[in-house]
């Protein structure tokens, strides 16, 4: 990851919903344990409110945790994983930012579980991919 300084990695999740991604990040803060949690943003719904995708408050989530590590970006379905692509192929979000193929929540606790630990994005994004492992029976 040339670029890339040595700061935490960042998360954001990106849903339809605001109150979805909003819920998740506080579980996924919640769970990451006792010690500071990496940066987490929210970036669901539109701007005004409503379901859908907004590409500025993904934009604006991602700046928000930039912190020169490399921002990790979860989606949950659709134009949520739509948007996040159009960016990245634009080259409009932070350096280092790459869409995480995990599932949501799962992946989204594993990710700032180990960002909170202070792993590099390599090792978020292995952490969080893993999750679609995880067995329930």
């Amino acid at each position: 990851m040339s670029g890339l300084g040595t700061g935490e990695v960042g998360v954001v999740l990106v849903s339809h919903s605001a109150q979805v991604a909003e819920s998740v990040a506080a579980l996924a803060r919640g769970l990451a344990g006792s010690g500071p949690a990496a940066p987490v943003a929210a970036a669901g719904g539109t701007a005004d409110g409503g379901m859908g995708t907004s590409a500025e408050l993904i934009l604006s989530a991602a700046r928000a945790v930039d912190r020169g590590a490399g921002v990790a970006l979860l989606a949950d379905l659709g134009s949520a994983v739509l948007t996040v692509k159009a960016l990245l192929a634009d080259d409009e979000l932070p350096a280092g930012s790459r869409l995480l193929d995990a599932p949501f929540v799962e992946g989204a606790v594993a990710a700032v579980v180990a960002a909170s630990a202070g792993a590099a994005l390599d090792a978020v994004e292995a952490v969080a991919v893993e999750a679609y492992e995880y067995r329930k029976v």
